[in-house]
């Protein structure tokens, strides 16, 4: 995944944001061992510190682990990683439902819209 930063937002918010879709997408599987924060600050063209800092931010959530002399690696616990998708996945909903009621789109109209588009799809 290429790391596509931009600077509305805090850096280490968004690298943070693009690991955990790694994670969740399969690209960082359970338990695989993570690349050094200098490698993939290098990946990111970030300085150390800030992708030190997203790394640490992960920690706490749970989502990656320290072995003090192997590395950072994902978490095993497959419901963690599965909530973390849910939760990202209703935020994109949310974001998207507020869009459409800007435009005048009620609830029923939404629904649909996004029906059509699946049959579309299929």
């Amino acid at each position: 995944m290429a790391w596509e930063l931009k600077t509305d937002r805090p850096i280490y918010i968004q690298l943070v944001e693009h690991i955990k879709l790694g994670i969740i997408s399969g690209a960082y599987p359970p338990g695989e061992r993570l690349p050094s924060v200098r490698d993939m600050a290098f990946d990111a063209s970030v300085n150390p510190n800030t992708m030190q800092k997203a790394l640490a931010e992960l920690e706490r959530d749970g989502l990656v682990f320290s072995q003090r002399t192997s590395g950072r690696f994902i978490t095993e616990d497959k419901d963690m990683i599965d909530k973390v998708r849910n939760s990202l996945a209703l935020e994109q909903i949310t974001e998207f439902l507020k869009k459409m009621e800007k435009l005048g789109y009620n609830k029923s109209e939404i629904i649909k819209l996004m029906e059509r588009e699946v049959k579309e799809l299929n």
